[in-house]
């Protein structure tokens, strides 16, 4: 398997090497090019193509935010973590509607750096709890909400359910009794129904939808 192509965009050298001395030690990844504010990071996105971009939210000229905003506009499938050295969920609630996919702190041990990176290359993070709480705030179940005529299967409505609760695929393989692969080929197959990208946005169906149990 080819290695990951990560871009790092943070406007702080040290940030940046000390991104890059993590990523350096494992050969699932290799670092493509350094960016220093958002503008940069849309730039070396299209010059580049990464697989992922490891962005900082706070930065001049364009934050992050907006940067991954524009960036999943123009480059749908590439994918973006958020780096951040707070824990806000508020703040990382706005990244994820803004186009992120996932989200790390910075004072994470470095081995739980690369378990979260190479299973969120391989499409393996789950939906946090706390995130998946937030967008129950976002839509109120007392609203009145209609289920939708959806065109998933059962079986495909009970692993978007499960996604939505935030299980990973190995334990919706296990409460549902099938293989990780089964679940992943459900995973791709409700994606391609919808049309959504990510987990944020089959989570935010979900409940948008009355589709929780």
């Amino acid at each position: 398997m080819q290695p990951f192509r990560i871009l790092i965009v943070d406007d702080h050298a040290h940030a940046r090497e000390g991104i890059r001395d993590i990523l350096e030690e494992y050969e699932d990844f290799i670092i493509v090019g350094e960016g220093t504010n958002g503008q940069e990071a849309i730039e070396l996105t299209e010059k580049l193509m990464p697989d992922i971009v490891l962005m900082d939210i706070g930065m001049p000229v364009m934050d992050g935010l907006e940067a991954t905003k524009q960036i999943k506009f123009r480059f749908p499938y590439v994918k973006i973590v958020v780096i951040t050295v707070s824990d806000d969920i508020t703040d990382l609630f706005d990244a994820l509607k803004k186009g992120a996919q996932g989200y790390l702190l910075k004072n994470l041990q470095s081995e739980v750096w690369y378990d979260y990176l190479r299973a969120f290359a391989l499409d393996e993070v789950p939906m946090s709890k706390e995130i998946a709480f937030q967008i129950l705030k976002e839509f109120p179940q007392e609203t009145s909400i209609t289920k939708p005529d959806t065109p998933l299967s059962a079986r495909e409505l009970e692993v978007l359910q499960l996604v939505a609760k935030g299980l990973s695929n190995r334990d919706i393989s296990a409460q549902l009794f099938i293989s990780e692969h089964t679940v992943k080929s459900h995973l791709k197959n409700i994606l391609s129904k919808l049309h959504l990208e990510n987990r944020v946005q089959l989570t935010s169906y979900a409940f948008q939808n009355g589709l929780m149990n």
